[in-house]
């Protein structure tokens, strides 16, 4: 009987510990990581508008999402990116060239860039980005991913120490484009 209330303590001491702001805090972006991409034209700063971009497999083929493997949203589509946009003082997208009083980008991370949300165990070094443009002024392009191109918005402060060397994390991925 000692045994027993002597393991109720402790599994009550672990609960306790748990239910600490510093111990489990959970952010809104667990399980999920992000590309976010700077795609422009050589000597320029704003992003190409009107891009189809998406996750391609070895063979140059889209990448879909089957059963949410690679991606908590869009199941069975391909993995394509979006371009961040502006929202206003009640959370509402502000259509193009709208302007609000409190305007932010709904990613605050990703600013006005392109971007796809992946799951953290989103296998990065074996796929690559293809980039195309709608209207035809540019040439497409193909480039490789790895795994230090994501952002990775949930970490803690000993996976933190452990990169602080290498790479600059959380930092767009830059592809310049090239007209035809």
């Amino acid at each position: 009987m000692k045994k027993l209330l002597f393991l109720v303590i402790i599994l009550i001491g672990f609960t306790a510990k748990a239910q600490l702001p510093g111990s489990t805090m959970h952010c809104g972006y667990d399980f999920t990581s992000y590309l976010v991409l700077h795609v422009h034209e050589q000597g320029k700063e704003e992003n190409v508008k009107n891009l189809k971009i998406t996750v391609v497999d070895s063979l140059g083929r889209d990448l879909i999402n089957v059963n949410n493997m690679y991606s908590w949203s869009n199941a069975n589509k391909p993995l394509q990116f979006s371009l961040n946009y502006l929202i206003d003082d009640n959370n509402k997208r502000l259509e193009e060239g709208a302007t609000a009083t409190k305007e932010r980008w709904f990613f605050p991370f990703a600013k006005d860039n392109y971007l796809l949300s992946v799951a953290n165990t989103f296998p990065a070094d074996s796929y690559s980005i293809k980039v195309e443009d709608t209207t035809g002024a540019y040439k497409p392009v193909i480039i490789q991913l790895y795994a230090y191109n994501m952002y990775v918005l949930c970490s803690n402060e000993s996976r933190d120490a452990a990169m602080k060397f290498g790479r600059k994390m959380n930092k767009p991925l830059e592809i310049v484009l090239e007209k035809k």
